[in-house]
């Protein structure tokens, strides 16, 4: 099920927390939705819920408007917001039990419903458990579980693995992974590396409006459109080797490495490679090329670029 955003505005007095931004989610599609604290990710993910209201624009969920029509919309959304609200002294089973009612599923399926949940987010050991006495990351697994039980359309989750320590972290990430063959997922995370690992888009946000929209590599052609090598030779001091390279015409700039001897970071010219002509150099002046590596722009890098001013 499609999730398109037209225009979406949000305002708060004077301050635009969301500003006039548009995309859309494909159904199966896991979007991952970045940006530094206080670019509007949360703002979106409460207006594609139904939490609140647009100042202007529109989102349409499955063709449903969120204007006039939020209470379809909310049937067809799974919701897990940063701060999870657990009824914590609350059994694990029984608070399940107390969505799916809350969610209207009818009663002849509800014990169906949370049995199927609690063998989806891997929850058998821990069902009788209260949630008071659950780990951090089985808490995470129980608020996916009362977000998935209706069955939803659509997942949105806002940083679903923020505090869970590396072993937690990979359980979710999996999980959501698998969820979202079958679901149109929305993801909010602080992790580049989770985001990079679980999503097949990136949507990243900053100061209300999007910077960029695309998959992982999309970013980096984007953000960087030059060649960059690692180099390392042997048979020649790094003077002559350094002037050398700086002779050759697609090479733009040449950084020395200071931790081995002889090894360069060369940076070619726009839309241009410096690989071929590197090697020949070598095989002319009988030097022996030991290291040619590409130096990929790292995500880290690209969001940096895109959100610090």
């Amino acid at each position: 099920m499609d999730i398109v955003v037209e225009n979406l505005t949000k305002t708060y007095g004077p301050q635009r927390a969301v500003d006039n931004i548009s995309f859309q989610v494909k159904t199966g599609e896991v979007l991952g939705f970045l940006g530094p604290n206080g670019a509007g990710k949360t703002t979106t993910m409460k207006a594609i819920t139904c939490f609140l209201s647009p100042t202007d624009g529109d989102i349409k969920v499955g063709g449903n408007s969120v204007l006039s029509n939020p209470d379809k919309v909310k049937k067809l959304i799974g919701y897990l917001p940063e701060m999870n609200p657990l009824y914590v002294e609350m059994p694990v089973i029984d608070y399940l039990k107390f969505v799916a009612e809350l969610q209207g599923i009818h009663k002849n399926k509800i014990r169906e419903r949370i049995k199927e949940m609690v063998t989806i987010c891997g929850l058998e050991g821990e069902k009788h458990k209260k949630i008071s006495e659950l780990s951090k990351g089985y808490r995470q697994r129980v608020g996916l579980a009362q977000a998935l039980i209706h069955d939803p359309e659509v997942l949105v989750l806002d940083e679903p693995t923020a505090g869970l320590d590396p072993n937690q972290i990979a359980e979710i990430r999996a999980l959501i992974r698998s969820i979202g063959r079958s679901k149109t997922v929305v993801l909010s995370s602080h992790i580049l590396a989770e985001v990079e690992a679980t999503c097949d888009r990136i949507l990243i946000i900053n100061k209300g409006k999007i910077v960029a929209d695309g998959t992982a590599d999309d970013l980096r052609k984007r953000a960087h459109n030059r060649e960059v090598l690692r180099i390392s030779i042997e048979g020649a001091d790094s003077n002559t080797a350094f002037q050398a390279l700086r002779a050759v015409d697609t090479i733009d700039l040449i950084d020395p490495l200071p931790m081995k001897e002889c090894s360069f970071e060369i940076h070619s010219k726009n839309d241009a490679t410096s690989r071929k002509a590197i090697f020949s150099l070598c095989v002319e002046k009988g030097w022996f090329l030991t290291e040619m590596t590409p130096i990929e722009t790292k995500l880290e890098d690209i969001f940096r670029e895109l959100t610090v001013n």
